[in-house]
């Protein structure tokens, strides 16, 4: 097995601290879109994970979100009640059913990019031409620290 390299702490408590305020950052700024302000963070990320997935079993939606089946049961049943994904008979097993995101769901995820897209842009639009070069430099690494992190890592 081959070794990892040492890093310092304090590069990587810097790291997980900027990261921390990027995404609370990013959750203040969509909750100034009126349209944003009552759909709670936890039911969008069902939404993005079944544009991802296509139609899956909600045990293995709670799996891949790493939350309790009862917890994106009721995020479902909330999202059902508006619209915005069905429950439908799975074609391969007639006993179980899976969760499908609506054409409704697609197009509240549309408008959540398109929201995200107008408030990061205006974010980036900010920040000096040097800032904003190092940050799009950094996101090949970035991507790919995301697909480390996403995998067994390990210590």
């Amino acid at each position: 097995m081959p070794s990892r390299p040492s890093l310092p702490a304090s590069h990587v408590r810097e790291l997980a601290a900027v990261v921390t305020q990027l995404r609370r950052a990013l959750r203040r700024s969509i909750r100034l879109d009126p349209a944003w302000q009552a759909r709670p963070i936890a039911q969008v990320e069902v939404l993005q994970m079944l544009r991802e997935t296509g139609p899956v079993r909600l045990g293995d939606l709670a799996a891949r979100l790493n939350l309790a089946q009862s917890t994106v049961s009721a995020l479902v049943s909330s999202l059902v009640t508006d619209e915005l994904v069905s429950r439908e008979v799975d074609g391969r097993d007639r006993r179980a059913l899976v969760v499908t995101l609506s054409p409704a769901g697609r197009a509240q995820l549309t408008a959540w990019d398109a929201a995200h897209r107008r408030r990061l842009g205006a974010a980036l639009r900010s920040l000096d031409e040097q800032d904003r070069a190092a940050v799009f430099a950094a996101l090949p690494a970035l991507d790919r620290l995301a697909v480390a992190l996403g995998t067994d890592a390990g210590p």
